[in-house]
This record gives structure tokens, sequence and C-alpha cells, in this order.
């Protein structure tokens, strides 16, 4: 990335840029189930930005009860560097981001609600450069800017799942209604995302990675690399489960960019500084890893 002067610059020049509509598609909702849980619903689609916030916060403390960062501050120190430069270039800049990268070889990568974003250790080593990080990371911000997380569990509720947890919630988050609710917030990451509002976090993952100064093909290299790991490999089982296949998110992504966002192809990669930090990391990672 060039300086943080040229960065701005970037913003004001990718500004105009058209921002996908994510619109959520409630046509295949049972209208008879949405009546019978409209009043449950309530709770949570009034959910405040300081309760996604929470909500967010304890969702990401369970999944890294399952695998924990990373212990090298310099490579989170990095992350959270290029996560926060990115999520500054979105509309939701004043949410408390955090960016890690977790302890484990799968390959992967998610977001909770209010700025809770991780990839796998997995996932950084297929990376080439800083722009890819930025990509994927910005795919994950698209996720908590429309709150893709949040309405995944809104289409639970309408299915049967947490329901009743949706209305403990409002009344006290302490109690078992809201441990309810954080469990089904973490199920989420397990079953997956909606693939529209994953094709949609591809596109406008690569228009915040355009407004913050990278090239914004680097997710479409991200999703080439996906497509060519053999999909019976243990370490992307989860992601193939959860996500869309990466060859079609690399078609769709392609078909969206052609012709609206060429002139910035040649943004910077910066790939000396993040080949410098992995190297930096894996030195580290090898010498303190038991």
């Amino acid at each position: 990335m060039k300086s943080i002067t040229h960065g701005l610059l970037i913003v004001f020049a990718v500004a105009l840029l058209p921002t996908p509509s994510l619109a959520f598609d409630f046509k295949n909702i049972d209208l008879d189930k949405l009546r019978s849980v409209g009043e449950k619903l309530k709770p949570l689609k009034k959910t405040s930005e300081s309760d996604e916030i929470e909500l967010g916060r304890d969702v990401a403390a369970n999944l890294l009860g399952a695998a924990p960062l990373v212990d090298d501050p310099a490579l989170q120190s990095y992350v959270n560097k290029v996560g926060k430069w990115v999520a500054l270039h979105t509309e939701r800049p004043g949410l408390p981001w955090h960016f890690g990268v977790m302890d484990t070889d799968t390959v992967n990568a998610f977001a909770t609600p209010g700025g809770y974003v991780f990839i796998t250790r997995g996932l950084l080593l297929h990376m080439r450069d800083e722009a890819e990080l930025a990509g994927v990371l910005a795919h994950e911000v698209s996720h908590v800017i429309e709150r893709h997380a949040l309405n995944t569990m809104r289409k639970g509720a309408l299915a049967g799942l947490a329901g009743d947890a949706l209305g403990e919630y409002a009344k006290d988050k302490g109690g078992p209604g809201y441990a309810k609710l954080v469990s089904a917030g973490t199920e989420v990451y397990a079953r997956g995302l909606d693939k529209d509002d994953e094709f949609a976090a591809d596109r406008m993952g690569a228009v915040i990675a355009a407004r913050a100064g990278y090239d914004p093909y680097a997710l479409a290299s991200v999703l080439q690399t996906l497509s060519s790991i053999n999909p019976k490999d243990d370490s992307v089982a989860l992601m193939f489960k959860t996500h869309p296949d990466p060859g079609k998110r690399l078609e769709l992504l392609m078909a969206s960019m052609e012709g609206n966002i060429d002139q910035y192809a040649d943004q910077p990669k910066v790939g000396d500084r993040f080949s410098q930090v992995m190297k930096t990391h894996i030195s580290y990672y090898s010498s303190h890893k038991k």
C-alpha cells in the first residue's frame, strides 16, 4: 500500500463506485410461520448497535473457545492494522473493529456481528500479498456492515430456531434466553450464511478494498487459489460446507467487476511487506509452537 495520503486520495476517487444492492430475499418464507413468530422477532429487529456489539463479542468468544488466536503479537497487530484501515473506508467506521488470526490449519474466515473478524492461519498461508489479505477482510467486513449474520439468525427464528431465545433476549441479557441466542448465533458459523449474502459480500468487498487503495482483483485471486484446492482436503471441508463453491464465486465476482472497476486494477498489491511479515511469523511460530 502506498502512503496514507495516497490512500485518502483513493477513497475520494472511488467514493462514487456503485455499491451493489444487498437486499434480503424473503420470497421463500412461510407466511403462516412468519405470523406465528412475528412478536418474537421484534427484539432482534430492534437490536441496537450496542446490543449487536455485545452479541457479536459473546459469539466470537464461543468461536475462540474452539480455536484460539495465534500467539504472535506482531502478526495480530499487522492484521488488525490492515483490517482497521479497510473498515475505515466503509459506512460503519465507528464500530469497535477487532481482527484476529485463529490458530488452526483449516482454511476459513468469518465475522460476527458488531465488528469481530477472524481469518485462520491456514487461509493466511495461502495468500501472496497484502491486497489479498485486505480483500478477504473486506469481504468479512461487508458481512458486518450489512448485518448478514443477524439476518441469518432471523431466518433461523422464522424456521423455529431460537425463536424463544429472541423473545427472552430483550428481557434479560444475562438469562438463559440470551445464552440460547449466543448459542444459536454460534451455530450460524457451522451452517453458513445465505449464498446470496456471500456473493454480495464478494462484490462489496472488492469495492471496499479499492476504496482502501488496494488492487480490487486480489479477492478474485484468493478465490482462484481456493478453487484449486482439492475439496476433499480436510483443511477446506468446513469452508466448502459453509460457503458457495469458490469457482462459482469467482465467476460471479469477475462478471460484476468487468468494465466497472478496471481503472483501479493497478493499485498496490503490497507483496514485499506481506512477505516480510509472513517470513517473520513463520520463524516466530516455529520457535514458539509447542
